[in-house]
């Protein structure tokens, strides 16, 4: 091989070198979300935190001023099923339920409304949450009707004035229309026996 053919050769060669190319970052963004939200829960379990001791702003303040209209053509026993406002909590212990048709642990709560609805000493009243009142009457109609007054909050104002963080919630305002207590999430029976019913008998005792 001559000279300059060499010389070729070797130029040749260190141009067919495979360049380096750095690791794209986007392939790594998805590990990096992931591994983020994977420390969140962690970190809440290792703390210990429940959803359900979220506290609210509004406990042992009066419930929002406010006023729902009926879920149209409603009735309970012949009928019609009234809606309410703030100005119906007052003179008794009263359990507002946030539901929705929609919300299916609102259907595995339902048998213990039921139960509650049956308690001396308080009214159970419901917001139905953005919900059509067709599929509201359904809902009802299929497990049963434990509310005496029920508004439709078909647009979510009301929820947001209470601090609902989603549905079902239960909150228990106490003669002077305060909110006293405050349930996130479906009840079940551990919870409706050893949680909620102790904080509502105090309430309805006036503790």
């Amino acid at each position: 091989m001559t000279a300059p053919d060499s010389a070729m050769e070797n130029m040749k060669t260190s141009d067919d070198k495979p360049q380096k190319r750095g690791f794209p970052v986007l392939v790594l963004l998805p590990l990096v979300v992931f591994a983020a939200l994977a420390g969140l829960f962690l970190f809440q379990l290792t703390l210990g935190n429940d959803p359900k001791e979220i506290p609210s702003a509004l406990i042992n303040k009066p419930a929002p001023d406010f006023t729902l209209q009926a879920v149209e053509d409603l009735s309970k026993d012949g009928a019609p099923v009234p809606g309410f406002s703030s100005a119906d909590l007052k003179g008794k212990v009263s359990v507002v339920n946030v539901f929705a048709s929609w919300c299916v642990p609102c259907r595995q709560e339902h048998p213990l409304l039921e139960d509650l609805a049956k308690v001396d000493g308080i009214q159970l009243l419901g917001i139905n949450y953005k919900d059509k009142p067709e599929n509201a009457r359904r809902f009802l109609g299929s497990l049963g009707n434990p509310y005496s007054r029920i508004g439709a909050d078909s647009s979510g104002r009301a929820a947001i004035d209470w601090g609902v963080y989603g549905v079902p919630e239960t909150f228990v305002i106490d003669e002077t229309g305060t909110i006293r207590y405050k349930f996130i999430g479906p009840l079940n029976p551990v919870a409706y026996r050893d949680e909620f019913l102790p904080q509502l008998r105090k309430i309805i005792e006036g503790n």
